[in-house]
């Protein structure tokens, strides 16, 4: 039996095509649901600071939800359960728009949107009071003033959970896989299947997360250097 590693299969055409759209793929997925879950995170954590109470528990049940059930049960719901409560027109113009990335993308993205809201929501709590109360003073509304004095400030201060949880995002497009998602995981296990070279294709796979997941992270302490919150 010949254990010698042999990286060869990455010579094929086709192999280094799935690869290729794997990665794009990945990509892609990780875009759009980080877009998602930065949005709506910054939305619940501006709801859950209005301290309006059955607004702030709305709020707390999503994020308890989606953070103690797992992300690939969140994955199936949305992609087998919530199109049976759609119309057959609706659930056929789905299906014409690649519906299990349309559908794994909005189940990663609300799922770190949870995340995302407590880091900020932690962000916001150590601002000072005195500065909202001062931007309202100046005539700025409530959304004003922390659009342009309270949100930039807890962006800096939770740039260092944001990136950790980025880095999370981008690891569990992976679950994706598990419907159908054509990305990086999901091409591997199809290659390995028919070239039967396990290690080989595990390790390119483990070596290309590896390497865009320290990219991410190298990114993250360019932006935390840059706009670190220096101590007065």
């Amino acid at each position: 039996m010949n254990s010698k590693l042999d990286f060869s299969v990455l010579l094929d055409a086709v192999y280094r095509h799935w690869i290729i759209d794997g990665i794009i793929t990945m990509l892609q997925l990780t875009a759009f649901a980080w877009l998602l879950a930065m949005v709506l995170g910054t939305l619940l954590a501006l709801i859950r600071m209005t301290q309006n109470r059955w607004a702030e528990r709305a709020v707390s049940v999503y994020v308890e939800y989606h953070r103690n059930v797992p992300m690939l049960v969140q994955i199936f719901i949305w992609y087998f359960g919530v199109p049976t409560l759609l119309s057959p027109a609706v659930q056929h113009w789905i299906n014409a728009q690649r519906s299990e990335f349309l559908f794994a993308f909005v189940a990663v993205g609300m799922c770190m949107a949870a995340y995302m809201s407590e880091d900020l929501r932690s962000g916001i709590r150590s601002i000072p009071k005195s500065q909202l109360e001062a931007s309202r003073a100046l005539g700025l509304s409530y959304l004003q003033a922390f659009r342009l004095i309270i949100l930039p400030q807890a962006v800096r201060i939770a740039l260092p959970t944001l990136i950790s949880h980025t880095v999370l995002l981008f690891k569990n497009t992976s679950l994706a896989m598990a419907i159908g998602v054509a990305e990086l995981t999901y091409a591997t296990r199809e290659i390995e299947s028919q070239s039967f070279r396990t290690i080989e294709i595990y390790i390119v796979a483990t070596s290309i997360y590896l390497a865009i997941s320290l990219l991410i992270m190298a990114a993250g302490a360019g932006l935390q250097h840059r706009y670190r919150i220096k101590a007065r």
